[in-house]
């Protein structure tokens, strides 16, 4: 890092600026970045009353000169930044320079550091509010900086009665050490409140420390049903990208968006190119109304992205917005696709692993950490999914593989339990050798009409057969769509739509993604669109307002799904109505075509709906249901 030193006033104006103190929270993100950016591998946050009595942040960074301590509360006072050229390419979290300057203008400031590498000869630097008079003087300290803010807004009291509780300003404190925590794991943090320590985050990259530091931040709930992604697309693009993180469940969804990190080259982010990618890869599994949980990192060349774009940082702006948005969508979606009974996952423990106390499980040997329902999905080892051999009235008969969270009967054990499901069912195929047992065992028998009752290696499988059905119709109509193409039809009167000049332009830019999906839409004029054709499947719709929804995604994020979604809302009322219903009688051949049929369709772990359509329970779950072992 080099010296501090002054903005010009062309380059300071050049930044979008904005206040920064609008709550302890807001002194917290912007001394923390601070330390980030010079190297910190160690912050310890105090703080009391919620922050606003005192705030005193101590890292192990490079520290600051002494010359340099009065720059540094200066406005426009920076290390980070130098020309236009720096600005275009960010690579630090904070660039502005005016952080400590408008935190001490309402606060009694006080900045203590050393950037020897040896000793602990510092230096103390102190302001009060707006006059901003320093004061530097010798004070002992190791190598690093430690910046105390006491009695926020002590000269501004009208700002200060606008302060929420004690809790809920610790609360949104505690939500910006989170979402630093999480974009580096490379870094130690603690944190305290009136003397009561909070967090104490040990610092490691190894994947044991990332799952450990996600679990205790996000909640081991949110590790035992998320799926671990990673992606990257390289040559065939202009600059690489990769994403790689946590993503949950479908079925571990949200009533808001509160459990959403993502982050862009280490800075957290909301952006809505981003935030619409996401959603457009999870409408097929969830419930209206309900928001995926992740926690997601976007890697990109810093000169394809711009951070000046917003005061708070928290938007950023690609050079190429399509192609990041359709990386995000399509590795979310077939990482979403893959979830089914039967895909790779790691929630089986291997020899030699041992349960941690945080719910987790460590392999002794490996170093490599576990949960009970994590799954691991890579963007290069995916298949291409094979089509489910589904229909209304009858069940396709696939295979399934071994389900990885299963004990695998080996030799005697295998044929002894094999054998056993045969007499019980002979229907099922002979087997031989040391075949395991499918990923949703063998069907038992059906409860109430509603449930089918199944055994497989881990214990207890719980099928709801409508839910399950429904998934396995819808994906197969879906396929048969993709395969046979978009059945359209002419309008008999077609139908004229007055448009801005802006909307005609992207129309005709994406006349060819009408056509493919069964739409025909002509230019007739500089403000107007004329609509001859549509899908069959959407005669009854507002077609209209489609045209104007698909037309403002396309000028927005330059992709747009709203035509598939109305057509896969289409094909899913009709697979519900196309499925078993309750209180029907299966066989058991039946049930076990469904189990296989389930195996082997994309997405059914949910139905359309975002409903579970099976749950596992093991033997140690049923042997405390009966208080076996105690």
């Amino acid at each position: 890092m080099s010296r501090i030193h002054r903005l010009s006033t062309r380059l300071a104006n050049q930044i979008a600026a904005g206040e920064v103190v609008e709550r302890p929270a807001s002194v917290v993100k912007e001394v923390l970045e601070n330390s980030l950016d010079a190297g910190a591998t160690r912050i310890d946050i105090d703080v009391e009353s919620g922050g606003v009595k005192l705030i005193r942040i101590r890292d192990n960074g490079g520290g600051i000169e002494p010359d340099d301590l009065p720059l540094a509360m200066a406005r426009h006072a920076t290390s980070k930044i130098h020309s236009l050229e720096d600005l275009e390419a960010v690579g630090s979290l904070g660039f502005r320079g005016e952080a400590l300057a408008s935190i001490g203008s309402v606060s009694r400031l006080t900045l203590t550091s050393n950037a020897a590498e040896t000793g602990s000869e510092g230096n103390s630097a102190a302001c009060e509010g707006r006059e901003m008079e320093v004061l530097v003087k010798p004070a002992p300290h190791p190598r690093g900086t430690t910046v105390e803010v006491r009695d926020l807004f002590f000269n501004t009291p009208a700002r200060r009665k606008f302060l929420r509780t004690e809790k809920t300003e610790f609360n949104h404190l505690e939500e910006v050490v989170k979402r630093l925590a999480l974009s580096r794991f490379d870094v130690a943090f603690s944190l305290r409140h009136n003397g009561r320590t909070i967090h104490q985050l040990k610092a490691g990259t190894g994947q044991v420390e990332q799952q450990r530091r996600v679990a205790t931040v996000c909640g081991p709930a949110f590790m035992e049903q998320a799926i671990y992604i990673e992606n990257e697309r390289g040559s065939e693009a202009a600059y690489g990208l990769r994403l790689w993180g946590w993503v949950g469940l479908p079925t571990f969804s949200r009533s808001q968006a509160d459990l959403q990190y993502f982050f862009v080259n280490g800075r957290v982010i909301r952006d809505k190119l981003i935030a619409h990618a996401v959603k457009q890869a999870y409408r097929d599994v969830l419930y209206h109304g309900r928001h995926p949980a992740f926690v997601l990192y976007l890697e990109v060349d810093p000169a394809q992205v711009d951070v000046n774009v917003h005061p708070t940082k928290h938007e950023v702006r690609f050079r190429d917005g399509r192609s990041v948005h359709n990386f995000i969508f399509s590795t979310l979606h077939r990482a979403l696709a893959e979830v089914r009974p039967g895909a790779s996952a790691a929630n089986n423990l291997p020899a030699g692993a041992v349960a941690a106390e945080d719910g987790m499980a460590i392999d002794t040997r490996t170093g490599e950490i576990t949960t009970q329902a994590s799954l691991a999905w890579r963007g290069d080892a995916v298949a291409e999914p094979g089509s489910p051999q589904a229909g209304f009235a009858s069940f396709g008969t696939g295979r399934g593989q071994p389900h990885p969270g299963s004990r695998p009967l080996q030799g005697g054990a295998a044929l002894a339990q094999v054998s056993s499901y045969q007499q019980v069912h002979p229907s099922l195929p002979e087997q031989s050798g040391e075949e395991d047992i499918p990923p949703l065992g063998y069907a038992l028998a059906q409860l109430k009409g509603i449930y089918i009752l199944a055994e497989n290696a881990a214990g207890l499988v719980l099928v709801d057969m409508h839910a399950a059905h429904e998934r396995i119709t819808y994906e197969g109509l879906k396929a048969a769509r993709d395969q046979q193409g978009i059945r359209s039809q002419p309008l008999l009167v077609p139908q004229s739509v007055a448009v801005s000049q802006r909307e005609v332009q992207v129309a005709g830019e994406h006349a060819a993604l009408f056509q493919r999906l069964g739409m025909t839409v002509d230019v007739a004029g500089e403000e107007s669109l004329v609509i001859r054709e549509i899908p069959v499947l959407l005669r009854d719709s507002n077609v209209e307002q489609l045209l104007r929804d698909v037309l403002a995604d396309l000028i927005e994020f330059g992709s747009s799904e709203r035509i598939e979604a109305h057509l896969d809302e289409i094909l899913s009322t009709m697979a519900c109505h196309g499925s078993v219903r309750a209180n029907r009688r299966l066989t058991v051949p039946e049930m076990n075509a469904l189990l296989r049929d389930m195996e082997a369709t994309e997405r059914s772990g949910q139905c359309n709906h975002g409903r579970p359509t099976w749950t596992q329970l093991g033997l140690e779950e049923l042997d405390k249901l009966f208080l076996r072992g105690r």
